[in-house]
């Protein structure tokens, strides 16, 4: 198993910041890793991810978890569990105005050994992912 993960505390309401996490096809204008996603985030919806980490390719992806203002989980990977990417966007409210948003991707399944050298470090991208939401829910993206 790989994981990796960022937080950020958000002066903005759940609501808000739900509002900008599920406006998927905005992404490119505040996480400077995204090319574009295609679908809607959704309960159930297929998703098709574009990195800038991996020019040209699509990371297909379901949303496998939606808890309004709380909790979206997007899925994908390999048939049969052979190599499974699950990454999770969570927000706990601690006051009125201020969140703490979590951003984490778990690999997992028996390929990881295999396609685990061609998974780049995924630090850096989920952080300024974590400080492009931040600026965008508080205003100043």
């Amino acid at each position: 198993m790989r994981e990796y993960s960022a937080s950020a505390v958000i002066d903005g309401s759940a609501d808000r910041i739900w509002a900008v996490l599920t406006d998927v096809a905005a992404y490119p204008q505040w996480d400077p890793y995204c090319d574009r996603i295609e679908g809607q985030a959704v309960p159930g919806g297929k998703l098709k991810v574009f990195s800038k980490l991996s020019p040209g390719r699509a990371f297909p992806v379901r949303v496998t978890e939606f808890v309004p203002h709380e909790r979206m989980v997007w899925s994908g990977g390999m048939p049969f569990g052979l190599f499974k990417g699950v990454r999770s966007f969570t927000i706990a409210q601690h006051a009125p105005d201020s969140a703490e948003f979590t951003l984490r991707e778990v690999f997992s399944g028996p390929m990881l050994k295999l396609i685990g050298g061609s998974i780049p470090d995924m630090s850096e991208p989920f952080e300024k992912f974590a400080a492009g939401l931040k600026a965008r829910v508080e205003g100043v993206a």
